[in-house]
């Protein structure tokens, strides 16, 4: 079974490849914010920023948590996440969604692929989800400097970079995968 996170600045199109992803390979998709509601993972609220506060070293330990009860071979049992749907053991892997993906310990992923997005669209999209300008900036930093590239790489990760700016060939990144 394959543990594929898929990591980037916020924005950049992670959710969008990750729910494609998970349709074409038949994985099993999670939502790290929803494991982070559920799971009470946030540590109070940055008024400034106007996002959540994560422990990362909880977070993690709640998905390795998860990878490891989906990765034991179960029979007709099914892992229930409550808020969110039962994972069956029927999927070929997991594709876990979050700009913190990249974070896990590498022994647990088998790929981090890192979304990336042109300035412009990036800036539109952040100012379409209402963000505040110092958030905004803070973003469009995080994706000139390639913050995610960076710490995917300083946690060793094999990493797949993909433009998500530009038409993405869904056959060319499966089999990158295989």
């Amino acid at each position: 079974m394959k543990v594929i996170c898929i990591s980037g600045t916020p924005a950049t199109g992670k959710t969008t490849l990750a729910k494609k992803l998970s349709k074409k390979l038949s994985f099993e998709y999670i939502d790290v914010n929803k494991i982070i509601k559920k799971y009470n993972l946030s540590e109070g609220y940055d008024k400034k920023r106007r996002c959540k506060v994560i422990d990362i070293k909880k977070l993690n330990k709640k998905l390795i948590s998860l990878i490891n009860q989906y990765k034991k071979p179960l029979k007709n049992k099914s892992i229930n996440l409550k808020n969110t749907k039962k994972i069956k053991n029927k999927k070929k892997g997991l594709i876990i969604d979050s700009h913190l993906s990249h974070y896990l310990p590498k022994k647990y992923v088998n790929l981090c692929i890192i979304t990336k997005c042109d300035l412009k669209t990036l800036e539109k999209r952040l100012r379409k989800r209402k963000y505040a300008k110092s958030k905004i900036r803070e973003n469009l930093d995080s994706e000139i400097f390639d913050t995610s590239y960076t710490e995917a790489l300083e946690n060793k990760h094999k990493i797949i970079v993909i433009n998500e700016t530009n038409n993405i060939n869904m056959n060319k990144i499966c089999l990158k995968i295989k």
